[in-house]
């Protein structure tokens, strides 16, 4: 189905739906007042009907059945003999039918003198020993009411017409900029997302609407420029390893005097090493992004970590690590993780300190937490942030022996972030730089 029968579906269905709710109440409102009209009228001719039947029971009374008056044919009188019940006078309309009250001086609401005419209302009044009968014919009532009927018969469709057309008029104009934002999205292309849809001046649905895909366009460019990057970058940190591998090979392949087995063999294991931590690395990240990074949540000994990597860099010597301020720590989270936080905090404070790394532990309100301190030259304030980004390295770290990948720091603040926790690195006392990470118990 094209765009175009979608849109011309919802115009039909809302203006369908409006004309079918507006002819209903018309309906059942024009129904109401014909009803409501006729018992009106009818009430009307039987207050009348009652009147006559009083006024001729009187005049009976006082003078006689013989000073009746003749009546036209929309009125009509019988006196009825209460002892026999048979019609002792009536006026020329009713004088061919029988008795239209019995002796208890009851009557039908409506009677119908003649086959085809319409029908009288009637109404009864007792006198002595007569009971006085009058009608009033419902014809004029039932003219009005077939001409109201028939006003309302040509006037509610005429309604539900202008109802349907300005509905349909009205949501083909709202659903316009709709249309205009589809025919936008339509032309880009993925590999541009710089473009933006026009946003309507008002302030209702359809504007918030473009507002909000503009939105999503922006967080969709900045993603597709994250992910670029993030491949350009993977990319140039892969192809370093790799094509040191290569160029030993082809040497030691070419010149065999010159590179021993030894030799290559440990440039081999050295590199692929750093293979394996940059896909590493990568797989965690990729992890992160895609929201798939399950945390196996069991008590840690928070101290026991940090002990372990102080052991570790004392292993590698060049610098003093200092253990004074580790104390006992105990909270949950995922073992593997957390000491994937450790390590990496541990490597980038030897990378960049000149002779000392200081470890430390603290209790915090609502969990714990750790620092790692080096006596380097320090991180400046505006580059904070900047080195928890992805493939980022200070320009004093870019050097290729100092081993850093540049993803490190970003796997440790996503690490802390899905444990609930904060990283943050600021001046150390050392003067170099110090990341303290908070955890929830």
């Amino acid at each position: 189905m094209s765009e175009r029968s979608r849109r011309a579906g919802i115009r039909v269905r809302i203006t369908l739906v409006a004309a079918s709710v507006v002819a209903l109440a018309l309906a059942v409102g024009a129904v109401g007042f014909w009803f409501t009209l006729r018992t009106a009228l009818y009430d009307q001719l039987t207050v009348s009907a009652a009147q006559d039947a009083e006024a001729f029971a009187e005049q009976v009374d006082s003078a006689g059945v013989d000073s009746l008056p003749d009546l036209d044919d929309e009125r009509f009188w019988q006196v009825v003999d209460r002892d026999s019940g048979a019609v002792v006078a009536a006026s020329d309309a009713a004088e061919d039918v029988g008795a239209l009250a019995d002796r208890e001086g009851t009557s039908p609401a409506l009677v119908r003198l003649e086959d085809g005419e319409p029908p009288f209302v009637v109404a009864t009044a007792e006198e002595g020993e007569w009971i006085v009968v009058a009608g009033h014919s419902t014809e004029d009532a039932d003219a009005t009411l077939a001409t109201v009927g028939g006003l309302l018969a040509v006037s509610v469709p005429i309604i539900v017409i202008v109802v349907a057309l300005t509905t349909w008029l009205a949501v083909g104009r709202s659903l316009a900029p709709v249309d205009r934002m589809r025919r936008q999205v339509d032309v880009m292309s993925a590999s541009d997302l710089s473009q933006r849809v026009d946003e309507p001046a008002t302030r209702d649905q359809i504007g918030r609407l473009a507002h909000t895909m503009n939105g999503m366009l922006a967080r969709l460019e900045e993603s597709q420029a994250a992910q670029r990057r993030f491949i350009s970058d993977a990319s140039h940190e892969l192809k370093s390893p790799l094509a040191s591998m290569r160029q030993y090979a082809e040497v030691a392949q070419a010149h065999p005097d010159r590179i021993s087995p030894a030799e290559l063999s440990a440039v081999v294991l050295d590199e692929g090493a750093r293979l394996e931590r940059l896909v590493q690395g990568m797989l965690v990240l990729t992890r992160v992004d895609e929201g798939a990074l399950a945390l196996a949540v069991t008590e840690v000994d928070l101290d026991d970590l940090l002990l372990a990597e102080a052991g570790r860099l004392r292993g590698l010597g060049g610098v003093t690590v200092d253990t004074h301020a580790v104390g006992a720590v105990r909270l949950h989270g995922d073992l593997g993780l957390l000491r994937q936080v450790t390590r990496n905090l541990a490597d980038n404070a030897v990378r960049h300190a000149r002779t000392r790394v200081v470890f430390a532990t603290m209790q915090t309100a609502s969990g714990a937490g750790f620092s790692v301190e080096d006596d380097g030259t320090g991180i400046p304030v505006d580059e904070h942030e900047h080195v928890f980004e992805r493939f980022v390295r200070l320009d004093e770290a870019r050097a290729r022996d100092a081993g850093g990948s540049g993803l490190g720091l970003a796997i440790v603040r996503e690490i802390v972030r899905a444990h609930g926790g904060d990283v943050r690195v600021d001046a150390g006392a050392l003067g170099g730089a110090r990341f303290t990470v908070t955890l929830p118990s």
